[in-house]
């Protein structure tokens, strides 16, 4: 059994903040369960969103506009945190501020804060 414990441990060190975010959801899904996860805040994100810290789901908005050099990097940011096509994506970027989430757990809409702002964008979160 603990071999068995070691390798999830070691199966779940690799995923993603977002995958791990799916996980949980599924996992209270099928338990019925509300899962606490404590996340270490980013510094970008907890001065951008102070007020809602208490908040577990957040809306996640792309702020506009972009600026013209860093445009096809937010696109390719856009497109990896929502799954989007490139046109799809593109019309998002262009057509900024757009909603790019609509509810997301705190640890995924900070990851995708720190994701688009490294690209150039700005973003910011609102607790639901």
């Amino acid at each position: 059994m603990s071999q068995q414990l070691d390798d999830l441990v070691e199966k779940l060190s690799q995923l993603s903040v977002l995958d791990m975010a799916k996980l949980k959801e599924k996992l209270e899904a099928k338990w019925g369960v509300t899962a606490a996860v404590a996340a270490a805040p980013a510094a970008g994100a907890a001065a951008a969103a102070p007020a809602a810290s208490d908040s577990t789901d957040f809306k996640v908005t792309l702020e506009g506009p972009v600026p013209d050099d860093k445009k096809i990097g937010i696109i390719k940011a856009v497109r990896e945190v929502t799954g989007l096509g490139l046109k799809e994506a593109k019309d998002i970027v262009e057509g900024a501020p757009k909603e790019l989430k609509a509810s997301a757990p705190k640890a995924e809409a900070e990851e995708i804060q720190k994701k688009l702002t490294a690209a150039g964008a700005k973003v910011t979160l609102k607790g639901l």
